[in-house]
């Protein structure tokens, strides 16, 4: 996981690349959108909707970890475990690591906020939110880019290193599985409520640990840590998902701002509680010092994992 995280840190994942094959999520993302297409019909009963959704998350989670214990066992196979097989192992493991393209994505709203550039920023924005960016003044520009920055860093870095290093390449694989699942047809909607249940039930297990993980992540390199713990253990369970509110609360008191709250989505209005309601709005200046935290946060995690490789 470290090796992956390295990688990552310096390469990201190439745009020629991409243009190439895809990407791993991509390929995750074909299989779930067909089963969903064939599996999901608007004419079954909830009940039937929600066992076909059961097993089809069953299925791809099932096919995910057979590949990855099929590579890993290959690897161990043909190059008994030494620093090599885990160099390989590593670099199989980075595409599952989005520690570069978070960083990257963010920092993209950053600039052009900075700048004073509203509509740039707003573009860079809706690339990584799904509220409304026509609406969206610096402070809620700011305040989206941070609170992805934070629910991203659990469910892109912190959840797939902590089930790698638990587990190695079937652990890494099956977690980026569920997180696809959730993404996908994970949503409270007409089309997925039934057919997503089990998608959204099993994202939330696998993210409990590492989203509080995170949280204490960010808690520990915070330039204000004991506002940092005290907001992420008084408003985390205010969020109205189980685990995002462990990472935002934490960022929100370790910058000083209040996150989450009332946002629009497709036209509505979806009024959401405030994580430390009585701070300030962030402002352009804060993404950069979230990135720092983040950096930091990564940097002490990758750090945590090398000695425990080596003890």
């Amino acid at each position: 996981m470290v090796v992956a995280m390295a990688v990552d840190a310096l390469l990201g994942w190439p745009s020629k690349l991409f243009a190439r094959i895809g990407h791993p999520v991509t390929w995750l993302g074909g299989l779930i959108a067909a089963i969903d297409a064939g599996w999901n019909r608007e004419s079954d009963p909830p009940a039937l909707r929600r066992a076909a959704g059961v097993a089809g998350a069953l299925l791809v989670i099932a096919l995910a970890v057979a590949f990855g214990w099929l590579l890993q066992s290959l690897l161990r196979f043909l190059l008994p475990w030494g620093w090599i097989g885990i160099a390989l192992a590593g670099i199989l493991a980075w595409p599952l690591v989005a520690l570069r393209s978070l960083h990257d994505h963010v920092a993209a709203v950053a600039s052009p906020l900075l700048g004073g550039d509203i509509a740039a920023a707003r573009a860079a924005v809706s690339r990584i939110v799904g509220r409304d960016p026509a609406a969206l003044d610096e402070a809620g520009i700011a305040r989206a880019a941070i609170e992805s920055l934070a629910e991203n860093a659990s469910d892109g870095i912190v959840a797939p290193v902590f089930w790698g290093a638990l587990f190695g390449l079937p652990g890494i694989l099956g977690y980026k599985a569920i997180n696809t699942l959730d993404s996908m047809i994970g949503h409270r909607n007409e089309r997925h409520e039934a057919f997503g249940w089990a998608a959204a039930r099993i994202d939330d297990v696998a993210n409990f640990i590492p989203a509080r993980l995170t949280g204490f992540l960010f808690v520990l390199l915070a330039p204000r840590r004991a506002a940092a713990l005290s907001c992420m253990m008084r408003d985390a369970r205010r969020h109205r998902s189980p685990n995002a509110g462990w990472p935002e609360a934490a960022m929100a008191g370790a910058l000083g701002v209040r996150l989450s709250g009332p946002r629009i989505y497709h036209g509505s209005i979806t009024d959401e509680p405030w994580l430390n309601g009585g701070a300030r709005d962030p402002l352009a200046a804060d993404i950069g010092e979230g990135l720092t935290v983040y950096r930091r946060a990564m940097l002490l995690l990758a750090g945590l994992l090398a000695i425990l490789a080596c003890a």
